[in-house]
């Protein structure tokens, strides 16, 4: 399955550019965020910034590795890779490490693996196939069904593991499907089920179930020629069932760290003494966070010279929170141009995937797009405080030899596809 690639270098070198741009500038946060001392030896292995090396020359080989594959391999054998990526999910149970909570990690040697980070790409692989073998838009509700279980299976298996910001990720999947054809509705019920759990937790059942009557029957009101009554009270009576059974899953289904962040996210919490504990304990992560990336100012303090970072005020900065180091010591000035290189490489690659002629290429580009949009979002909302505290890595910049190799397979794979229709092979 592997080609002789000599007479073939036409790949999108602006897609690649932009991955370089970003995995470069994230390994000299990290050596910001993980250093200790005055002096750096950038070859020094038992540091973050000295192992983040070893992962990116392994990504090299990694890179050559996937342009090298027929293109065809992706599509012909994603069913063969989404079941081996279950099976390494199901393997958790019984051989998996814990880490701060979560059973998903494999130890190998003095490495650890975490196979659901690779997992998603396997996942996009799979709803490409699955949609692309319809060769029609996904109308009918058995091939609705269907889809979602591909989806979810994985999504289930990542929930049980403990690991909820990757669960969430797979949501992504629910953007992709839309643009493939998945009727509106199903978008409007995700949006829908949001806001009221939001509104129930912050509000009260009641008062959103009043709220929610309202604007549902006001509308019926101004409708009512085109509209039947029975699929508004319908709605109405699910949207009760929503804001009041939300409050009884935050109570006794989330676990307490969960809880914590959720009720410090929607200030929840009416003890000031309780409050105090909560914001020294689980929000002490956040305010550290947002005092170093508000004292970069407009252009930052500079390399190295970021006080919060340096002085290691932010705990395990160079992972999840390695946006705040960005913030610190580059300012607004510098977290705006990361901002504006990850939106290229979205546009990018969304642009790239309406022009490909194999729909298996195009939903694997829009999946590939929206699972780094997602990763974004969340980890970038997160380290200012827009959204809850969950674990989540920002693609490219977070250290880790998973997440690092995960992403280049997710973006690679596209690449390699894409070179297809340039080449005309």
């Amino acid at each position: 399955m592997v080609r002789n690639t000599n007479r073939h270098f036409k790949f999108d070198w602006i897609t690649i550019i932009l991955f370089l741009l970003l995995a470069g500038f994230g390994w000299i946060n990290i050596i910001s965020a993980s250093h200790i001392g005055e002096e750096i030896n950038y070859f020094d292995f038992s540091q973050p910034y000295g192992k983040q090396l070893i992962f990116i020359f392994l990504t090299f080989a990694l890179i050559v590795l996937l342009l090298a594959i027929d293109a065809k391999f992706y599509e012909r054998f994603s069913s063969v890779i989404y079941i081996i990526s279950m099976l390494s999910l199901m393997g958790l149970f019984v051989f998996g490490k814990n880490v701060n909570g979560a059973t998903s990690w494999y130890g190998i040697g003095g490495m650890t693996i975490q196979p659901s980070e690779f997992a998603k790409t396997a996942t996009a692989l799979a709803v490409a196939k699955y949609v692309s073998d319809l060769n029609t838009n996904i109308k009918t509700f058995k091939d609705q069904i269907q889809v979602f279980i591909i989806i979810i299976i994985p999504a289930v298996l990542v929930l049980l593991q403990n690991d909820t910001g990757s669960t969430i990720v797979y949501g992504a999947f629910f953007f992709v499907l839309y643009r493939e054809g998945l009727p509106k509705f199903y978008l409007n019920i995700g949006i829908s089920l949001i806001i009221l759990s939001i509104l129930s937790l912050k509000f009260g059942g009641l008062i959103t179930t009043f709220i929610s009557g309202i604007l549902i029957f006001g509308y019926y009101f101004f409708n009512r020629r085109k509209s039947n009554l029975l699929v508004f009270i319908l709605a109405f009576l699910l949207s009760a069932g929503v804001s009041f059974g939300i409050k009884f899953f935050y109570n006794s289904v989330l676990q307490p760290h969960q809880k914590d962040r959720i009720s410090l996210w929607l200030r929840l919490e009416k003890d000031p003494e309780k409050l105090e504990r909560m914001k020294k304990t689980f929000a002490y992560n956040l305010n550290e966070s947002e005092k170093a990336i508000g004292s970069g100012g407009f252009t930052g303090r500079g390399f190295m010279e970021g006080t919060r970072t340096t002085g290691k005020f932010v705990p395990e900065q160079h992972t999840d929170y390695i946006f705040s180091t960005v913030g610190e010591e580059w300012g607004f000035l510098g977290s705006s141009l990361v901002v504006i290189v990850f939106v290229l490489l979205l546009l990018r690659i969304l642009h790239l995937a309406e022009l490909q002629k194999s729909q298996f290429s195009r939903v694997y580009g829009y999946s590939v797009a929206a699972i780094i949009f997602v990763h974004f979002f969340i980890n970038i909302g997160m380290v200012m405080g827009l959204i809850p505290t969950i674990g989540i890595p920002l693609p490219l910049f977070s250290y880790g030899g998973s997440g690092l190799w995960a992403f280049t397979i997710l973006i690679f794979i596209f690449i390699k596809l894409d070179s297809n229709r340039i080449n005309e092979w």
